[in-house]
């Protein structure tokens, strides 16, 4: 475990990767660090023995924001009800946190966002803390999710260059704390979850390194759906499309509706040079368009809009991919606009 300390330094000093590159990576890992969460509507889907407790307004939110791809309902109603309602949860924050940079990415200039997403991230880790007395399993993971965000809120403030020391000692913190998780449960599926997660965005980014270890720590753990979609991520970076596609297509039979899981699978189809079967996916991630962030929707616009291009193969009606995207960024409000207000590809 010790060497995991080891790798972050060569992502941040060694590896060559563009600060692009590297904001990427840290957006991916606060998506998991907040995927470490304990969703308790009917039991606890992670443990079938000694399931633990969790708030019904914070597994709401919960599950509407990773298994229906609703950001707009965890946000506006659930987040909210949880906060009055189950205060000690550090769930709650890790998530809130997890939206309010998510809100940041779309308006970078607006420091009241970013000093919101470090408040949470100190909430957070004061609640997760606070969890260690009764459960030091999740008290101890939470801890470690208040670190990586800790971590993003240095990087996004002062730089991949100028923050990279002081953003390393949080992510040591990170792997300190899931050490400790990991001496009290090395089997529990969530820890896997969490730990899989971070191994896996790590490993494939950096030369030398190992991902399907991690890939194998998601295949212990739980939910289904989160792992199998962290697995398909895992086979895209590697450009193993067709295992890729399995697994996006595992997750899908268990959440057929959401949006962020029909964008990964169009995102994989285009990889493999599929572009004509990607448009289907394109389509059914924007049909719920109005629940996501807008800026994720600009996105989906510009993408399907490239893999149409690449389908039609002719200079002459090729589409400006960007334009269509700012179209989006510069309709009203936080979420994504209806389908049908949505820039058309014809």
């Amino acid at each position: 475990m010790r060497e995991m300390f080891s790798i972050p330094k060569k992502f941040f000093a060694v590896s060559g990767l563009s600060s692009s590159k590297c904001r990427s990576l840290i957006g991916s890992l606060i998506m998991a660090l907040s995927l470490s969460v304990n969703l308790a509507m009917a039991g606890d889907p992670f443990r079938s023995n000694n399931p633990k407790p969790i708030g019904e307004k914070t597994s709401a939110a919960f599950n509407a924001v990773f298994r229906e791809g609703n950001y707009k309902s965890a946000t506006e109603i659930y987040l909210p009800e949880a906060a009055v309602e189950e205060p000690d949860e550090p769930l709650i924050y890790a998530m809130k946190a997890s939206m309010v940079y998510t809100d940041w990415q779309s308006d970078k200039k607006n420091q009241a966002l970013l000093d919101s997403f470090k408040s949470y991230a100190t909430k957070t880790r004061e609640t997760a803390e606070k969890l260690k007395a009764i459960d030091p399993l999740r008290g101890n993971l939470y801890v470690a999710v208040s670190h990586g965000l800790d971590a993003a809120a240095v990087i996004t403030e002062k730089g991949t260059l100028s923050g990279a020391t002081e953003a390393l000692g949080k992510l040591q913190e990170v792997y300190r704390n899931l050490d400790e998780a990991e001496k009290i449960a090395p089997e529990d599926p969530e820890f896997n979850l969490l730990k899989g997660w971070l191994d896996l965005l790590i490993s494939v980014n950096l030369p030398f390194s190992n991902p399907e270890l991690a890939i194998q720590r998601l295949e212990k753990a739980a939910p289904s759906y989160l792992a199998y979609r962290g697995i398909a991520v895992g086979r895209r970076d590697l450009k193993q499309y067709e295992q890729a596609q399995e697994y996006v297509d595992r997750a899908l039979q268990e959440t057929p509706n959401n949006p962020e899981l029909n964008y990964l699978k169009a995102q994989i189809l285009v990889d493999a040079k599929q572009d004509q079967e990607a448009q289907k996916y394109f389509q059914l991630a924007l049909a719920n368009s109005e629940q996501l962030p807008k800026e994720m929707v600009a996105q989906i616009v510009r993408e399907q809009c490239k893999s149409q291009n690449t389908i039609d193969r002719t200079e002459q009606n090729k589409r400006n991919c960007s334009a269509m995207r700012n179209q989006v960024r510069a309709m009203a409000g936080k979420w994504g606009p209806s389908l049908s207000q949505l820039p058309k590809l014809d």
